[in-house]
């Protein structure tokens, strides 16, 4: 009992404050929690809000259009498969872009520049992770695992971008739209326009707000020789950018009110994802990026939880 709650320490750990002290009070005697914590901090783990809801709305479209929801365990092993990707593709991006990390003031106290995690216990962890989403895959059904290797391609193409191509962004879109079309695939074993409209619309708004999370390395990446839309546009065509692709989110989720199931509570949703899109871009200038951080955890983690909310109401009443 006692290990199962220092696994959970371990995955709260960055929002109760009971569970942070409690779980530091842990790292002072057993040494390997503190490096499991140290490893799902280089990762993020936390912004996993971002990807999560989208598999779960992905599995509501499902259900909608077999007319019967997915089971629990159907559920459990598609979250599974999506922390396995995320985790695989964060850790391999933390590897490959170490070197850069250390030369970037930004970036410089990241884990493995810093020292806190070493490569070795990095590329454990990316094997550990892509372990859990090729069992998962395995666990759902035969076209997910035999797609799991795409998934894969396209998690380590994103890792690699910024040294020749400036669109990264959109090729980490393609990552994370994977979340609702792989759900959709693991509950239906095919490929429906719902997933292909939702995943679309993940690409676009994860590229947006990429060009805003780039707008913090303009500077560096220009010097350093890497590519991204903020090092070639500057900031003030980037930031225009990111609005079309986020009306283009816009656009694509609304569109999928066409699907039978979906209606009012889904429509007026969606009209409050565009208010929290527009006060999101409200929060960041060209000339004024003090606010970036705000804009982009916290917005964008309401944003996800609230398509997915609004979908699950409507699809259940």
């Amino acid at each position: 009992m006692l290990n199962r709650l220092y696994i959970v320490g371990v995955v709260l750990s960055h929002h109760p404050l009971y569970t942070r002290f409690a779980f530091n009070r842990l790292e002072d005697d057993m040494p390997l929690f503190a490096k499991i914590r140290a490893l799902l901090e280089m990762i993020k783990f936390s912004h996993t809000i971002f990807a999560f809801p989208f598999a779960l709305t992905g599995a509501t479209l499902a259900g909608l259009a077999n007319d019967q929801f997915p089971t629990l365990l159907q559920i459990v092993w598609i979250c599974l498969a999506m922390v396995g990707a995320r985790s695989a593709a964060m850790g391999l991006n933390r590897i490959i872009d170490a070197r850069i990390d250390a030369q970037n003031p930004r970036t410089a106290s990241r884990h493995i520049p810093a020292g806190v995690v070493t490569k070795v216990e990095a590329w454990f962890f990316v094997f550990a992770a892509t372990a859990l989403l090729l069992l998962a895959a395995w666990q759902l059904n035969p076209l997910c695992l035999k797609l799991s290797p795409l998934a894969l391609f396209f998690l380590v193409l994103y890792s690699f971008c910024k040294r020749f191509t400036s669109m990264a962004h959109l090729i980490l879109g393609v990552c994370l739209a994977a979340a609702p079309i792989g759900a959709w695939i693991a509950l239906r074993g095919d490929i429906g326009w719902p997933a292909l409209v939702l995943g679309l619309g993940v690409l676009f708004w994860v590229a947006g707000f990429d060009i805003f999370y780039a707008l913090q390395d303009m500077e560096f990446d220009r010097e350093a020789g890497l590519y991204s839309l903020p090092s070639r546009l500057g900031a003030t065509r980037s930031i225009q950018l990111a609005r079309l692709f986020h009306l283009a989110m816009v656009v694509l989720l609304f569109s999928l009110v066409a699907m039978p199931g979906l209606g009012l509570i889904y429509l007026l949703g969606m009209l409050l994802v565009c208010g929290l899109l527009i006060y999101e871009h409200r929060l960041v200038r060209a000339d004024d990026l003090s606010r970036l951080d705000a804009a982009f955890f916290n917005m964008n983690g309401y944003i996800s939880v609230t398509i997915f909310v609004f979908t699950l109401a409507d699809a259940l009443l």
